[in-house]
């Protein structure tokens, strides 16, 4: 691994980034709104891909939307490295387009040194990480980890099918299984990621390197009773579904405590209450539980525990309970050398590093399955995330950019 002294330009990034997030800005939040598959998620990657055909690389679209540009041997296997452009709604700056940014320096840091690569680098933009429609569509298209069926049933929070909002962009929604790419055909795949959490801020360091990520199982519960006058109705008599969700939200704790994990997480995200009026008794109750761990087995169990105890909850409310699984994505260990290649090039640019798991799912976890994986990350500014105050410094950004500018020399040399 020899030492490069070559450094990426982070004014020229903190200029792509902020092109970026002139897509979707919320000007009353100061967040930013570009879910997978909308209109303004559509215009943002038509700009990044106007950037990346400017500065001469070859440059495509898959049928998952996912948006790459390739510098090097025309043929062959690649590098990736990136991140996505989407955004929760009123979410922050830097999730995941920091990353896309960051690989993009990166390839204009090497075409401005004269660094052509043996092993060509393809900066990857990656569509729907987000999980609008449940896991994390673009990286999982390239995996080869979507189905035909999963198409078909792909929904969003609020109703929309997978399949009409394609059709309203004019993409076709089967074309994401050609998306899938040949085994061999990618090297290694790299993404630099803010931490989303407060780990390294509270210990001073500016590289963290993700040795595992947590797997998400997403379910949606639907709690039924009966909705009926607030001021009439006794309390004994009541099929109250609030009351039957809060009392299912009031167990979690316990059950973390008991059969969790310091890992765990569990969720409850999103709600909706018919007919959701201050003088009326909600009748159902429909919300969202994203559940958290390191553990599949963990998981496992605590899935099952969970759902156990909502029926209880559901019986005494006298409510009707209606369960799914949206999606499940496996915990992963990233790859053990790429991991050691990473903290290796950190320390000998005199970086303190720490090697540490990921709470959060990212695009890194769904390409373990399909090629060596690694993942960077740099500092959270109070931990905050997925909120428009996430922040992370530019000179902590700037050193995680040139430490993944070494790796993409290192590996594609």
């Amino acid at each position: 691994m020899p030492q490069h002294d070559i450094r990426i330009d982070p004014e020229r990034l903190k200029t792509l980034l902020n092109g970026v997030n002139r897509f979707g800005y919320v000007p009353e939040t100061g967040g930013y709104t570009r879910p997978g598959f909308t209109r303004v998620d559509l215009e943002c990657r038509d700009w990044f891909e106007a950037q990346m055909k400017a500065d001469g690389l070859q440059v495509w679209r898959d049928g998952a939307l996912n948006l790459f540009g390739r510098y090097g041997p025309e043929e062959g296997p690649c590098v990736m490295a990136g991140s996505h452009l989407d955004t929760v709604v009123n979410g922050g700056a830097f999730d995941g387009s920091l990353g896309a940014c960051v690989a993009l320096e990166c390839v204009r840091t090497m075409k401005d040194a004269g660094i052509t690569p043996q092993t060509a680098i393809e900066v990857a933009a990656t569509s729907e990480e987000e999980g609008r429609f449940g896991g994390m569509l673009g990286s999982q298209a390239i995996a080869g980890a979507i189905t035909p069926a999963w198409i078909e049933q792909a929904v969003d929070a609020d109703g929309i099918q997978l399949r009409d909002a394609m059709t309203g962009l004019g993409l076709e929604p089967m074309d994401i299984l050609k998306a899938a790419r040949s085994a061999g055909s990618i090297k290694a795949f790299l993404e630099l990621h803010i931490e989303q959490g407060p780990v390294l801020e509270d210990e001073g360091l500016p590289i963290g390197i993700a040795e595992e990520v947590s797997g998400v199982c997403y379910m949606e519960l639907e709690l039924t009773g009966i909705a009926n006058h607030s001021g009439t109705t006794p309390m004994h008599l009541r099929s109250d579904a609030f009351a039957g969700l809060s009392e299912l939200a009031g167990t979690i704790p316990d059950l973390i405590h008991m059969h969790g994990t310091d890992q765990t997480r569990f969720t409850i995200g999103h709600v909706e209450l018919f007919p959701n009026h201050p003088h009326t008794i909600p009748g159902r109750a429909v919300f969202s539980v994203i559940l958290r761990d390191t553990s599949e087995e963990i998981m496992v169990g605590l899935k099952s525990r969970f759902l156990e105890s909502a029926d209880i909850v559901a019986n005494r409310h006298s409510l009707t309970l209606r369960k799914s699984e949206r999606s499940w994505l496996s915990p992963v260990a990233l790859d053990a050398d790429l991991a050691d290649t990473l903290v290796s090039l950190a320390e000998r640019d005199g970086l303190p590093v720490r090697r540490m798991p990921s709470g959060a799912g990212h695009d890194a976890q769904t390409m373990q399955s399909f090629c060596p994986s690694g993942l960077i990350f740099v500092p959270s500014r109070a931990g905050i995330s997925h909120a428009p105050e996430e922040h992370s410094e530019w000179s902590d950004i700037e050193q995680g950019a040139n430490l993944m500018l070494q790796a993409l020399i290192d590996l594609s040399g």
